[in-house]
């Protein structure tokens, strides 16, 4: 893995992300202006300037937008970020605003739990959808014809990694788009536009956000036309987020860097405990040497990512885990500050063993992370 947060010019991963998106300063003002509150603006004659109606328009998202434009592709003026009410509702904006009735969409087929209720929404409007799994770049062998190409990398909640250039050429090559839901490894994990992706696609409620108190999606890309279309869904289904909402992410996004760097350090470390348990079946995370994703993850991502997957013996004993753990939540979702954990085989949509635990690293002290994770497994032993 790539450990510089520097490239040759600009500045620091730390510094872009507590600078990301802020304003010109202006005398008297806050540095980061608060939310506007606002449905309409005063708008006489004709209809033109930057802020016309609040269903379109919000100097709030500007400024945020403005911020993750910053993260996922730094130094570039061509790329747009547009910010949505939830991971999903980016997600659909891209998925329906770019494929019509008779068109081809490859989606993974161990992604996000909520991707198969797109499928069925997809499959009722007339779109082909077909799937494969994420390790081994096996989308690649479903792909002729196809017009998106929808990737998540690394995958929720398998952990598997695909190589995302060689996806993306193989795209392009016959006219496809590409997409890549990045809301795992964050910006400062992996920038699928430089890898070759046409738009990157994230639920900002998880790690970008950090803190478990925010619903938020976005989307970002290159292409204007391709934008526009997703901006033009945005507007047709008002799937925007409220202004307090985008104030609270462009907030916690100074942190980012910060959060980030302690959670990943912190999970590398979990794994490698967890790596000597014997009850412990299964375990993944990109970042540890042994991992069957270590080596295109080490190629591609600037950091693993917060969570770590694993397989206790039985339902019952992951139950009895999560149930000993005193500095970790029971909870879903991931990426925030508090450590969370869960057995996913119980919302029924995953593919998992009924003792798969996917687990969230959040920014406690690693030592007692660890020895709370260890005492957990010690006592529920048997």
């Amino acid at each position: 893995m790539n450990n510089a947060t520097r490239g040759t010019s600009g500045p620091g991963e730390g510094t872009r992300a507590v600078r990301a998106g802020l304003p010109e300063p202006v005398k008297h003002e806050p540095t980061l202006p608060g939310p506007v509150f606002a449905a309409h603006f005063h708008l006489p004659g004709d209809p033109t300037g930057p802020y016309t109606y609040g269903r379109d328009v919000n100097p709030t998202w500007t400024l945020l937008e403005r911020a993750i434009s910053e993260l996922e592709a730094p130094g570039r003026d061509d790329v747009e970020a547009l910010v949505f009410a939830s991971g999903m509702a980016a997600i659909s904006a891209v998925l329906f605003s770019q494929l019509r009735a008779g068109d081809a969409v490859v989606l993974p087929d161990d992604g996000y739990q909520a991707l198969p209720l797109a499928r069925a929404q997809l499959e009722a409007y007339g779109i082909e959808v077909r799937t494969a799994p994420t390790g081994g770049d096996a989308q690649l062998e479903v792909l002729d014809g196809a017009k998106l190409l929808w990737i998540e990398t690394p995958s929720n909640p398998g952990l598997d990694v695909c190589d995302v250039r060689r996806l993306a050429d193989a795209a392009h090559a016959q006219g496809a788009l590409v997409a890549v839901d990045n809301t795992l490894a964050t910006p400062l994990g992996q920038r699928p536009l430089e890898l070759g992706a046409d738009f990157a696609v994230a639920s900002g409620t998880k790690q970008l956000t950090g803190h478990g108190d925010v619903l938020l999606g976005y989307v970002t890309g290159h292409d204007a036309e391709a934008m526009a279309a997703v901006r033009r869904w945005r507007k047709v289904v008002g799937a925007i987020p409220g202004p307090m909402e985008a104030w609270l992410a462009h907030r916690s996004i100074a942190t980012l860097q910060l959060r980030v760097e302690r959670q990943n350090a912190t999970a590398l470390r979990l794994a490698e405990a967890l790596r000597e348990r014997p009850e412990v079946t299964g375990l993944r995370y990109p970042g540890l040497p042994g991992d069957p994703s270590h080596k295109i993850a080490s190629q591609q991502m600037r950091r693993y990512g917060c969570v770590v997957s694993f397989t206790l013996p039985s339902r019952e004993r992951a139950d009895r885990f999560l149930d000993a753990l005193r500095l970790v939540d029971d909870a879903t979702s991931f990426g925030g500050v508090r450590s969370t954990a869960e057995r996913r085989g119980r919302w029924g949509g995953d593919a998992v063993a009924e003792g798969f635990v996917r687990f969230s690293v959040g920014a406690e002290d690693p030592e007692d992370l660890i020895a709370d994770v260890l005492r957990a497994l010690d006592v529920t032993a048997g």
